[in-house]
């Protein structure tokens, strides 16, 4: 398959995407204190392997390293995001300085080598002591990120343009608060729920003091987003794969864009959200932009006993599939980034995470080859590509990852990244992939966008 590299504009954004926790390691140093994900992964059973992020990829000692990398690869935007325990240890009160100081050097270097750097305010890391005091399904953490924001943009905004507020908060709310299988670990949907709502308010508090401490800050959120089929054409599933969409997708997106969370859901969920007045408005803040991540489809039957949003999901058979065991859907992301467009009328967008993680074998050469890995980052660039030409205003893609990193509770397990790492010796080697992502950018910068790679 060919990219259409004419369709994406002269100044599209080529990225890489990490996060603190995955990459930074460091856990204990120079003041940062343990967030959920420090105790969730220190908790017997949770993380495969028993792994940790106590080191993994020892980004904060390495970060000069990597930068190296991506200049290799030919990047010219990076997506990461700031430990907010690394900043603000207790959560909110006293900023620790030489937490800041690691993000401010960060940024100078990756501007100084031509990378713009796009920063999100929260991957998951909430400080524990906020956990402690109830978490995200209390009101006071909302206000509390906003503050931390604040802090952030103060610092760095004045070189830093590109702003997240959140990354994923369906991850957040449902699979940390709901499935139980991120952190905080939790399986109560009362908790879950109040949790969405504060994570989204977060968001609109948040947007509001990132543009009050950097005037000309370009704010967004990004969203993980899945179509979603029915695994028959019954009445029935045809109904729950309306209410996975909108356990999936509406949820996020309808409050964002200023039409309240869905009724249909909420009669699903049966939970009262914690409503104040203004709050809607606060969380519809315009954006600047809006961030799709995008890994998978889901194709879902009715399950009428099941937790909400009482569903199943249907493994099809004979689909191809990643290392994950996700199914592979190009065609996914470019519906998506028309939905966004045409329904939500999004004005800008980026791809702000995709990616596959297969079991990679370092060669006897040192090499790493991973020609299902190149074949799915192309795939999904032509279907990027093939939205923009349709008339979706893309104006960046971020691959996850640039590193292979600490998969959550995959642990060290999954490997997504453009460049290997050896966890034992911390040694990197741009695989395959990373060197056919430098040739599509390459080829876009040598042709202005007009001819296909």
């Amino acid at each position: 398959m060919t990219i259409d590299l004419a369709a994406l504009p002269h100044d599209f954004l080529w990225g890489t995407a990490t996060a603190a926790y995955q990459i930074e390691g460091a856990a204990a140093e120079d003041g940062r204190s343990p967030s959920i994900w420090d105790t969730f992964s220190h908790t017997s059973g949770k993380v495969a392997g028993g792994d940790t992020g106590d080191v993994a990829c020892d980004h904060y000692h390495r970060w000069r390293e990597d930068i190296d990398l991506m200049r290799r690869l030919g990047t010219n935007a990076y997506r990461m995001s700031v430990a907010w325990p690394r900043v603000v240890p207790g959560g909110d009160g006293p900023v620790n300085d030489k937490g800041l100081d690691f993000y401010d050097e960060l940024i100078d270097a990756l501007l100084a080598a031509g990378i713009t750097p796009s920063v999100t305010l929260y991957h998951w890391d909430l400080p524990q002591i906020l956990q402690d005091r109830g978490g995200w399904p209390s009101r006071d953490t909302a206000e509390h990120f906003a503050a931390y924001a604040s802090v952030v943009a103060a610092r760095l905004g004045d070189r830093v343009k590109h702003w997240t507020t959140l990354n994923e908060p369906l991850c957040s709310a449902w699979i940390g608060h709901l499935e139980g299988k991120m952190a905080p670990g939790l399986t109560d949907l009362t908790a879950a729920v109040r949790a969405s709502y504060h994570l989204l308010l977060g968001h609109g508090l948040a947007t509001r003091a990132i543009r009050a401490a950097a005037p000309g800050a370009q704010v967004g959120i990004v969203t993980n987003l899945s179509t979603i089929h029915p695994a028959t054409d019954r009445p029935e599933d045809v109904e729950a794969a309306r209410r996975m969409d909108g356990h999936t997708n509406r949820w996020w997106l309808d409050p964002i864009h200023g039409r309240g969370f869905p009724e249909d859901m909420r009669e699903v969920y049966g939970v009262e959200l914690p409503e104040r007045a203004g709050d809607l408005e606060t969380i519809a803040a315009p954006l600047d932009w809006l961030g799709l991540n995008y890994y998978m489809p889901a194709t879902v039957a009715d399950d009428p006993d099941g937790p909400a949003p009482r569903v199943r999901e249907i493994a099809r058979p004979g689909v191809p599939r990643t290392g994950m065991g996700w199914e592979i859907d190009a065609s996914g992301i470019e519906t998506l980034l028309l939905r966004l467009t045409h329904e939500y009328g999004a004005r800008r967008l980026y791809v702000t995470e995709n990616g596959s993680a297969y079991p990679d074998v370092v060669r006897p050469d040192g090499t790493v080859d991973d020609p299902e890995r190149q074949k799915y980052l192309i795939d999904h660039l032509a279907a990027c590509a093939s939205a923009a030409r349709k008339g979706a205003p893309l104006a960046g893609y971020f691959a996850w990852s640039l590193l292979d990193n600490f998969e959550w509770a995959y642990g060290y397990e999954k490997r997504f990244g453009l460049v290997h790492v050896d966890y034992r010796t911390q040694k990197r080697t741009i695989k395959g992939t990373g060197h056919r992502y430098a040739d599509v950018i390459r080829a876009h910068a040598e042709s202005g966008g007009r001819r296909a790679a």
